[in-house]
């Protein structure tokens, strides 16, 4: 993926990959953060998606630059085909690192060579409380942050977690070499949930680390209920299901689905959940509708190439063993529509 070594060449440890749209302030926080780190044996890889060439190298950070914005996961895929690093953190530009980060999470995952990646505690930033520890599955496909708005004290201990949030993920490079890279046919958000999903399938193990904090601005870049997160939202959740769920699951996500829009419904008529913040955003409710038959038209579109993914994936555990996994990290229709 990476190009060959030259003689006497060393590669740094750990590639920690920083994709940008805005570039702006929260990125110069976002690099300050990891100047502070107390592990050093690493380099930054910020990937330019403004169009701008808005980024400068500097010290330990590189910079590739595009000329748009080719999508969360092609930016993270480029800067990985560009390293030899065993290991690669994600770092949004809207998430600043606390100084032990990379240390926690290399002390992590080091002695575990069954884990192949890690999720940090995310925390929202100034608040308190957090945004994830790890991530939630609703059978529909939707993803949702585990511990959302809950004290970190409730996950204060390492544990197993389903997947990490691409807000801030650590991999460890054998296991993307195994099973493939981002879905660059995601573009935004669900990317990561894909890759997790894809991982288990795989056999790979994901630990939590709650020492590894990160804080984060949430939904900084695309807004928290936009009209652009709303579309790709519906449609990736349903791209994951006909490339990851057993048939089973497949065959019952259509159920979980009305159940969702039953609660956005709702819980939007008593102005909660996040049907009722994109109203509140400015766009009309009926502008939903609109996105997810949207969605299914672009998944009959692309349904033949996703069914070709789903049959090329790699695949240690048994049906059985994924669907008991998938439900120790369940979230119900109602509590997706409600955060």
């Amino acid at each position: 993926m990476a190009p060959d070594p030259g003689p006497g060449e060393v590669h740094p440890r750990v590639t920690v990959v920083v994709p940008t749209l805005a570039a702006d302030e929260t990125l110069s926080d976002c690099l300050e953060s990891l100047d502070n780190q107390t592990f050093s044996d690493f380099e930054v890889i910020v990937v330019d998606n403004s169009g701008r060439r808005a980024v400068t190298p500097r010290g330990r950070v590189r910079v590739i630059a595009n000329d748009r914005n080719v999508g969360f996961g092609a930016a993270v895929n480029q800067a990985f085909r560009d390293s030899r690093a065993p290991f690669l953190a994600v770092l949004n530009d809207d998430a600043t690192a606390h100084p032990h980060w990379l240390e926690a999470l290399l002390a992590a995952i080091e002695p575990r060579p069954d884990v192949g990646m890690c999720a940090p505690q995310i925390g929202l930033a100034g608040d308190g409380r957090l945004d994830s520890a790890g991530m939630l599955l609703c059978l529909d496909g939707s993803s949702k942050q585990r511990g959302h708005l809950e004290s970190p004290d409730s996950y204060a201990r390492p544990q197993e977690a389903l997947l990490p949030s691409g807000c801030a993920a650590f991999y460890r490079r054998e296991m993307l070499e195994e099973i493939g890279l981002f879905d660059e046919s995601f573009f935004l958000y669900c990317e990561d949930t894909d890759l997790g999903l894809r991982a288990r399938w795989a056999a790979w193990e994901c630990l939590y680390v709650p020492d590894a904090v990160v804080e984060h601005r949430y939904s900084h870049s695309a807004g928290k209920a936009s009209a652009l997160k709303a579309y790709y939202v519906e449609r990736n959740r349903l791209f994951l299901v006909v490339k990851n769920f057993p048939m089973p699951d497949l065959l019952l996500a259509p159920f979980y689905s009305l159940a969702r829009y039953f609660w956005h419904a709702v819980l939007a008529m008593q102005g909660r959940g996040k049907a009722a913040e994109f109203q509140r955003a400015g766009n009309p409710g009926s502008r939903l509708a609109l996105y997810v038959l949207r969605a299914n038209l672009e998944l009959v579109r692309r349904f033949p190439a996703l069914w070709k993914q789903r049959r090329l994936r790699k695949q240690r555990l048994t049906t059985k063993q994924f669907r008991r996994l998938i439900r120790r990290f369940s979230i119900s229709p109602r509590q997706v529509a409600a955060l």
